[in-house]
């Protein structure tokens, strides 16, 4: 549960502060008429990602056990590789993330009403998917049959919205270089473990060989269905009984993109700056300690 409330709460935070950047800028501007076709396109972003959750979750049912196995193990893979992406870029792009949306913004505003919805529902609508096929990935790789994963990443999405709101109307800070640079962290030893796991499922589907070949088996000392083995579980994607495959894929994910992603450069040194709110355009630009 806590996984997912992670994941909902790091790709729902980038969705509100994106949310927050552009209506704050066309109020600040007087183009509230403006509003509309944002909160249009944002609805429309909103609701394509619902589907493809809804598409990924109803539509694998219907497959035979090796294919389930196959889709699952082949979109936790690609959850993975998105996921890295998006915190990368997150960290590296963050200190000029106002800047860019305000320009695309300004290019929407003269190109016309369309052009405003298209650019609302893009700068959303990729958190939106990211987050609808990391949160599924996860959930797939939990796999204990309860509704656990899925109110963890509908908390951590309503915290996103409450926090999202609170930097609109100025009435919080946060040090956003240290929450996305730990968040992102712990989603990169996440995200470790969902691709363990889609590893096994494509270990399952026949895809790839050693399904057979573990690395070791801990069942007795930490069991599944023991308390303390279903928080593993639902924290790390934790297996007590992984293939030697897995645990390699996990070890060369985990290591070398921890210590990249944690270098003190760019973002992560907190050398940017960040600007989150600037409704009453009364703020300059604020160090990254501050929104």
């Amino acid at each position: 549960m806590f996984s997912n409330y992670l994941i909902g709460l790091r790709e729902g935070l980038e969705a509100s502060l994106v949310v927050c950047i552009l209506i704050a800028y066309l109020v600040r501007t007087g183009r509230r008429d403006a509003l509309k076709p944002i909160w249009t396109g944002i609805g429309i972003a909103v609701v394509i990602a619902l589907g493809f959750g809804c598409v990924l979750e109803f539509g694998s049912q219907e497959l035979t056990f090796k294919a389930q196995e196959a889709l699952g193990g082949s979109l936790s893979i690609l959850a993975v590789g998105l996921v890295t992406w998006m915190v990368f870029w997150m960290r590296r792009t963050a200190r000029h993330l106002r800047s860019e949306l305000h320009g695309r913004l300004d290019a929407a505003l003269m190109a016309g009403t369309g052009a405003l919805v298209a650019t609302a529902f893009l700068a959303v609508g990729r958190e939106g998917l990211e987050t609808a096929l990391f949160v599924w990935a996860s959930v797939h790789a939990a796999s204990d049959g309860s509704p656990r994963a899925l109110i963890g990443a509908a908390l951590g999405l309503a915290t996103a919205v409450f926090l999202g709101w609170l930097f609109y109307r100025g009435a919080l800070k946060i040090n956003l270089a240290k929450f996305f640079t730990w968040t992102g962290g712990m989603l990169v030893v996440v995200a470790a473990g969902v691709l363990a796991y889609g590893v096994h499922d494509l270990q399952e589907a026949d895809w790839i060989p050693g399904l057979r070949n573990l690395a070791f088996d801990i069942s007795e000392t930490i069991p599944p269905d023991s308390w303390y083995g279903m928080l593993l579980k639902g924290v790390f994607n934790f297996q007590p009984d992984p293939t030697v495959l897995q645990v390699t894929v996990w070890a060369l994910y985990l290591v070398p993109t921890l210590a990249v992603f944690l270098a003190p450069v760019g973002f992560a040194s907190g050398k940017g700056k960040v600007k989150v709110t600037d409704e009453q355009g009364s703020r300059g630009s604020q160090p990254s300690n501050a929104s």
